[in-house]
């Protein structure tokens, strides 16, 4: 009896831009003008090194501009023209742009962000749940346009933190206990009639040829 071939696998590989000038001390939104640190320039570096040992398919980025600049290195490696995914966007932070974190944490709505993600709205912007499902929509096409293939999505912390949220069929309320560090690539697998894999999260080190397309 010939053997049922499995379907294609997808290959997902989410990448935080490196680090700028204000990383850790402001929350910039979606604000213009904000670029990359000489340290995030070194990780946008780093980043292209480590998806060199994989072949790409295709190069998916945020439209804004630190994401831009960490994609591209890979992209000159590639030879890949980076698409612009707007869904890959940093959160609406509305209000809360360019406001200082030590600020914010003052506030009684800070509490929201980490003790109930799942209702929480920043003010005059989006809600987590609705930044979470343009990610998932954003990961829904990415797999249907590249099946076996490998991909890298160049976002933002947030974004990517509930997008692994969502691989790992955790509920939204666990939002802040996954972290995504600067720099760092986060792999999921997708595969047509299976739930997603989470292969690796938070990784600024060390080879990825451990990670294929195919399961």
């Amino acid at each position: 009896m010939a053997t049922r071939k499995a379907p294609p696998s997808t290959l997902v590989l989410l990448v935080r831009h490196g680090a700028t000038p204000t990383t850790g001390k402001v929350m910039p939104g979606r604000a213009p003008g904000l670029h990359l640190s000489e340290a995030g320039l070194a990780q946008a570096a780093a980043v292209a090194e480590r998806l060199a040992t994989l072949k790409l398919d295709a190069i998916y980025c945020s439209p804004l501009e630190r994401a831009c600049e960490t994609a591209t290195p890979t992209a000159t490696a590639t030879g890949l023209v980076p698409i612009e995914e707007p869904g890959l966007l940093e959160a609406d932070v509305g209000e809360w742009t360019g406001q200082s974190l030590v600020s914010l944490a003052k506030l009684k709505e800070w509490r929201g962000v980490h003790g109930s993600p799942s209702t929480f709205r920043f003010p005059g912007g989006e809600s987590l749940a609705e930044l979470q499902a343009r990610v998932v929509a954003v990961l829904d096409r990415v797999h249907a346009a590249h099946p076996g293939g490998t991909v890298a999505c160049f976002s933002h912390s947030d974004p990517i933190r509930l997008g692994l949220v969502f691989a790992l069929g955790a509920p939204l309320d666990a939002f802040g206990r996954v972290v995504v560090g600067t720099g760092s690539i986060s792999a999921l697998r997708f595969t047509d009639g299976f739930p997603p894999q989470v292969l690796t999260t938070n990784t600024v080190t060390g080879p990825l040829t451990g990670l294929a397309a195919e399961g």
